[in-house]
C-alpha cells in the first residue's frame, strides 16, 4: 500500500483540493483508494468531493478506539474511491492523545488488505501530531503556493519535520538526544539550527545514533507541488525551498509540478463536485492528471534519488508551468469567444487578481520591516 501523506505550512494554499482530487484521479487510473480527512478540528474534504456533513468520522473512532474502524469509511460516487471523513464538532480531535494516534495509525495500516493507496490529507501547521503522519512516509507532499508566507511556511514545515524525525530516532538518555534538547533550549526553539553544522558534532558524540539518523533521513524526499500560481514566474519560488532545504536541513525534495489558480475551482464546489468531475479538461484538473501520473509512474520502492533526478524534475516543472500557461491564455480565449466566459467574469477574475497582488505586497513590506528591525537589533548587539 502507497501511503501519500499531504501537508502544508499554512491554510489556504489547496492542499484539500489536490488530497480529494488525486483521490479521484488513483481511482480513474484503477487504484482502490482510501482517502482519510486528518485535518482534525478544521476538517472540510467532504465539501471538496461534494459530500454532506458527515455523521461519523475520525472523531467518532477517536472517542472509542477499541470500536470497529470500518464503520467510519464511506463510499463515494466515484468507484475504487472511499473516504474517511473528519469531525470538526467533536471536541479534542485537534489534540490527539498519544494512544489514539497510535490506535489511529494501526486500523490505519490495516487498511493494505483492500487498498493499494491512502492518502492522508493533513492539518495545516506543524503539530506534533501532523508531523508524525507525514513521516509514516518518505515520500509526502508539501503543498505551497508562491506567496512569501507560503514559500517560508513550507520550508519551516520540512524543518520541523527533519527535527521530529531526530527526536523520534535519538533515544532519550543518550549523548545525541541530550545534545538536541540543550540545541533547542540555547537557540529558542528550532530556528537558529542547522542541521549540516549538527550532525558532525552528534556524530563525535553519539556515532550509533548518528548512523540511525542518517539511514532514516536517507529514505526521506518530500515531495513538493506548487499551486495557485498565476505566471510562469510564480514557478520559480521553488527553487528558493529547495536551496533552503539542501543548505540548512541537507534534505533533498523533489518537484512534482504545478497547479494553476482557476476560477472553474469555485463553480466546482458549488456544484458539489471535484474540479475533476466537473471539468476534467480544464488546465487545473490536467495539472493534477499530471501530478497523479507521475506519483503512479514513480518507483516506490525507490528511497534515495540522485540529483539528476531531482534537477530533472525541477526543470520539467518549469517547462510544464510555461506550457500551461500558454494553453491557459488559448483557454480563456476560446471560453470568450464562445460565450461560456462573460466579460462580468473577465472583471471578477481581475478583480481578484488585483486583490492577491495587495496581499502579497503587504507581506512583502511586512517582511521587509522584519528584516529591517532584525538587521538593526544585530548592529545594537
Amino acid at each position: 500500500m502507497r501511503i501519500i501523506p499531504i501537508a502544508s505550512g499554512k491554510g489556504g494554499v489547496g492542499k484539500s483540493l489536490l488530497s480529494a482530487n488525486l483521490g479521484v484521479a488513483f481511482a480513474q487510473a484503477g487504484q482502490r483508494v482510501v482517502l482519510v480527512d486528518l485535518d482534525l478540528g478544521a476538517s472540510n474534504l467532504h465539501l471538496v468531493l461534494g459530500h454532506q456533513a458527515p455523521k461519523t468520522g475520525i472523531g467518532t473512532f477517536l472517542n472509542d478506539i477499541k470500536s470497529d474502524f470500518s464503520t467510519v469509511i464511506a463510499d463515494t460516487d466515484v468507484r475504487g474511491l472511499r473516504f474517511v471523513p473528519g469531525d470538526t464538532e467533536i471536541p479534542g480531535t485537534a489534540n490527539l492523545k498519544a494512544s489514539q494516534r497510535k490506535a489511529l495509525v494501526k486500523r490505519l495500516l490495516a487498511l493494505e488488505a483492500d487498498t493499494d493507496i491512502l492518502i492522508l490529507d493533513l492539518g495545516a501547521g506543524t503539530h506534533q501530531s501532523i508531523l508524525d503522519f507525514f513521516l509514516l512516509s518518505g515520500q509526502g507532499i508539501i503543498v505551497s503556493a508562491p506567496a512569501v508566507t507560503a514559500v517560508l511556511n513550507a520550508y519551516v514545515f520540512l524543518k520541523n519535520t527533519v527535527f521530529r524525525l531526530m527526536y523520534t530516532v535519538f533515544a532519550k538518555g543518550t549523548a545525541a538526544y541530550d545534545y538536541l534538547d540543550k540545541m533547542r533550549k540555547d537557540g529558542s526553539g528550532h530556528q537558529h539550527l542547522y542541521i549540516p553544522k549538527m550532525l558532525p558534532e552528534i556524530k563525535n558524540l553519539d556515532k550509533v545514533s548518528h548512523e540511525k539518523f542518517m539511514d532514516h533521513i536517507s529514505r526521506l524526499h518530500p515531495r513538493l507541488v506548487m499551486n495557485m500560481i498565476d505566471d510562469p514566474k510564480d514557478a520559480d519560488v521553488a527553487m528558493k525551498i529547495r536551496r533552503s532545504c539542501e543548505e540548512y536541513l541537507d534534505l533533498k525534495i523533489e518537484h512534482l509540478g504545478v497547479i494553476y489558480r482557476d476560477t472553474l475551482q469555485d463553480k466546482a464546489l458549488s456544484s458539489r463536485l471535484p474540479i475533476l468531475l466537473y471539468k476534467p479538461q480544464s488546465i487545473l484538473s490536467q495539472g493534477i492528471y499530471r501530478i497523479a501520473d507521475k506519483i503512479l509512474e514513480s518507483d516506490e520502492g525507490k528511497l534515495v534519488l540522485d540529483m539528476a533526478e531531482i534537477e530533472n524534475s525541477f526543470q520539467e516543472a518549469g517547462v510544464e508551468a510555461e506550457i500551461d500557461f500558454e494553453n491557459k491564455m488559448d483557454y480563456v480565449e476560446d471560453l470568450l469567444h464562445s460565450g461560456a466566459l462573460t466579460p462580468g467574469d473577465m472583471v471578477e477574475t481581475v478583480k481578484s487578481q488585483q486583490f492577491e497582488i495587495s496581499k502579497l505586497r503587504k507581506e512583502n513590506n511586512f517582511l521587509k520591516l522584519k528584516i529591517s528591525q532584525a538587521i538593526a537589533r544585530g548592529f545594537d548587539a
